[in-house]
C-alpha cells in the first residue's frame, strides 16, 4: 500500500455491525407497526403486517428480540460510552461542532459525547418501552395489572417511542452529514484522515495499538 493510499483503519467487527443493522431494521419494523397502533389515521400501516390482527400479535415480539439485539450490542459498545470530563467540554462547544470547527474542540474518543449520550437515551428508552410494553401486552400480561397502571404504562410507552424515534432521525442524519460515518457501519472501515479529524484520540489509540473492538 502506497503512502498515498494508506490501509484503513477497522472501526466496527463484521459481528458489531450484523448487530447494529438487526437493530436497525427491527426499530424501523417497531416504528412502523406502533404507529399503526397508535392512530386510526395510521392503521392502514398495519397492512405492511398482514392486517391489524397480526400487527398486534407481531409488534410485542419483534420489540423483545430487538431488546434482547441491543442489549448485545449495549454490551459490546458500553465501556467506550463512559462520559469523560473531555466530553462536558465538547458538549459546551457545540456551535464548534455545527460549525464543523473540530480543532477547537477537545480530542475525541472511540465516541463522542453526542453519540453516548444517544446511548444512553437509547437504553434508557427502550428499558421504558420494555417495561411498559410487559403491561400493556394483552394476550400474556395486562391481566395481572389494574386499568390505572396499564393507562399509565400505555402512555409511558408512546412517550418513550416517540422520543427514541426522534433520537433516531437524529443519529441517521449525523450519520449522514458526517461523510464516512455509514461507511464505517456498513464495510467496517474508515480512512486515517477521518479518523484524525473525527476521533483524534481514538486514533492514536489505534496507532498505539489499541483502541479496538
Amino acid at each position: 500500500m502506497s503512502a498515498r493510499n494508506p490501509p484503513e483503519i477497522v472501526r466496527y467487527r463484521t459481528s458489531t455491525r450484523i448487530n447494529h443493522w438487526i437493530v436497525a431494521i427491527s426499530f424501523v419494523l417497531l416504528a412502523l407497526s406502533g404507529l399503526a397502533l397508535f392512530h386510526p389515521s395510521l392503521f392502514w400501516l398495519g397492512n405492511l403486517f398482514g392486517g391489524g390482527t397480526w400487527t398486534r400479535i407481531l409488534h410485542p415480539f419483534i420489540g423483545v428480540f430487538m431488546v434482547v439485539a441491543f442489549a448485545l450490542l449495549a454490551f459490546a459498545v458500553g465501556g467506550a460510552n463512559r462520559m469523560e470530563r473531555r466530553d462536558w467540554q465538547w458538549l459546551r462547544g457545540w456551535r464548534d461542532v455545527v460549525g464543523n470547527h473540530e480543532q477547537d474542540l477537545p480530542e475525541v474518543g472511540r465516541y463522542n459525547a453526542g453519540q453516548k449520550l444517544l446511548y444512553f437515551l437509547i437504553v434508557l428508552c427502550l428499558l421504558a418501552l420494555l417495561l411498559s410494553g410487559i403491561v400493556i401486552w394483552r394476550a400474556y400480561f395486562s391481566l395481572l395489572f389494574p386499568i390505572g397502571l396499564i393507562r399509565l404504562a400505555a402512555v409511558v410507552h408512546a412517550v418513550a417511542a416517540t422520543v427514541l424515534i426522534c433520537a433516531i432521525v437524529v443519529h441517521v442524519y449525523a450519520a449522514i452529514w458526517v461523510k464516512g460515518s455509514v461507511r464505517a457501519m456498513t464495510r467496517g472501515t474508515v480512512t486515517p484522515g477521518w479518523a484524525w479529524k473525527h476521533h483524534h484520540a481514538w486514533f492514536r489509540d489505534v496507532l498505539r495499538g489499541g483502541g479496538r473492538e
